[in-house]
């Protein structure tokens, strides 16, 4: 039986969609025009029931068809996934490896440390486990000379590459904690399908890139949500639209 959320048993009114700052609502792949339709919400917390927000944002906006995207953002924090950046302990690999993460610092192409914090690159070799990330560490060394780039990531896989170090949370109170990786974040998009009726993928996007961290169907490949998402429509800072429906036009 799916997993129904009702808000005192009534629907709430539908929000009027609006793109975020620098972001448009339609984009164009293959010959479709498609809408993204970001929606905003109260700042979330860890004490928040992922279930109960998209209860109470999403479903009285979903229509049939439509795909539910979810910040990767918001189902850590949900699930506590959250740590403070002072109880964080680099070891010797992380203070060596963060040293070499090129992020632009002090260009106007900075957007942020990244894992070029010690701490941000110390939860990054958690989440891999080390003898992976010291694995992906010789071999980017091997290959980034032959102009071959991302092996790094690609060794240690996408929830590592999901941690979001300091500076990732731009809302208050959360500056000064980093993100981990969901937990099984496929799981996560399964139960949200159910209870929307919408295929939904669990979505890291920023101004590097966008990957899914897990999605309800095989059929949304990687290359469509890259295309869908390419511009990041639901933000990176604090916009407040952890929430996005993407909605084929002509089925509105």
């Amino acid at each position: 039986m799916p997993d129904i959320v009702l808000i005192d048993d009534q629907p709430m009114a539908a929000q009027e969609s609006k793109p975020n700052p620098g972001k448009s609502l339609d984009i164009e792949i293959g010959g479709e025009t498609y809408a993204r339709l970001p929606i905003r919400t109260r700042v979330i917390n860890e004490k928040d029931d992922l279930l109960g927000l998209v209860g109470e944002y999403v479903i009285p906006q979903a229509k049939p068809g439509d795909i539910l995207a979810v910040s990767e953002k918001v189902v850590a924090l949900t699930q506590g996934r959250i740590m403070r950046i002072d109880s964080i302990k680099p070891r010797r690999l992380a203070r060596f490896l963060s040293k070499r993460v090129r992020n632009n610092y002090g260009t106007k192409d900075f957007k942020g440390f990244g894992h070029g914090t010690a701490m941000g690159m110390e939860l990054l070799i958690r989440e891999a486990g080390y003898p992976r990330a010291l694995f992906a560490a010789a071999v980017s060394a091997l290959t980034r000379p032959l102009g071959i780039k991302g092996a790094f990531y690609l060794i240690c896989g996408k929830r590592s590459k999901s941690v979001d170090c300091p500076m990732s949370f731009a809302i208050h109170p959360y500056t000064m904690y980093a993100k981990l990786a969901p937990m099984d974040p496929e799981g996560v998009a399964a139960k949200l399908s159910r209870a929307t009726g919408c295929e939904t993928i669990i979505v890291d996007a920023n101004y590097q890139g966008v990957f899914s961290l897990g999605k309800s169907t095989r059929r949304i490949t990687e290359r469509l949500i890259k295309g869908l998402l390419r511009d990041n429509p639901m933000g990176q800072d604090d916009e407040l639209t952890p929430f996005c429906l993407i909605r084929k036009k002509g089925k509105e």
